[in-house]
């Protein structure tokens, strides 16, 4: 019998409202451009790019997950303004801690030894931010994107007390588990 083998990723979900604020101006997007991709997921702040796992082993990734993030501090951070990754994607700019990405990184070896994951490119080159549009984003329109961007958003701070794990549903990302902040 094959091994059911499904998507799942790490991420930081802002609560409400910022989640409810977040997800109304992806829907403007989409509503204006015809821009929809980054409806499929909740608004998020990636640690773990998508991953490949085996479904059946899921409570033991979740355990493993569980264990780590008990173990981390609850902290705060900032969304500023808005930037983009060449004309690809549209994003929030996230002023974390000085040690997130220390943190990213510690998940990522967790991944590596522990959960037989492998270390991807974007897991090195690490640069949070919360996407709002991307992978359809048409050229002729993006400057039109990013001055709407500027126009509708304004600075933001939350606190991160939780993280979650998120799984393919289909065409969507659904949040499956979430692992409180202890440390």
């Amino acid at each position: 019998m094959p091994k059911p083998i499904r998507k799942y990723f790490i991420a930081i979900v802002p609560e409400d409202p910022l989640r409810e604020e977040i997800s109304a101006l992806k829907q403007a997007i989409n509503d204006r451009f015809g821009f929809k991709f980054a409806l499929k997921s909740p608004p998020h702040i990636t640690l773990k790019m998508p991953f490949s796992h085996n479904e059946n082993k899921e409570q033991h990734l979740a355990n493993r997950l569980r264990r780590f993030f008990e173990a981390e501090k609850p902290f705060s951070l900032g969304l500023s303004g808005v930037g983009h990754f060449g004309m690809r994607v549209a994003y929030l700019r996230v002023d974390g801690p000085p040690d997130l990405p220390d943190l990213q990184a510690r998940l990522v070896r967790l991944g590596k030894r522990q959960l037989g994951q492998q270390i991807e490119l974007s897991d090195l080159n690490y640069q949070p931010h919360l996407t709002v549009a991307f992978r359809d984003i048409k050229k002729e329109r993006f400057e039109a994107l990013m001055n709407f961007l500027r126009q509708r958003f304004e600075t933001r701070q939350m606190d991160v007390q939780r993280v979650a794990l998120l799984k393919k549903a289909g065409s969507v990302w659904e949040v499956l588990d979430w692992f409180e902040l202890k440390g």
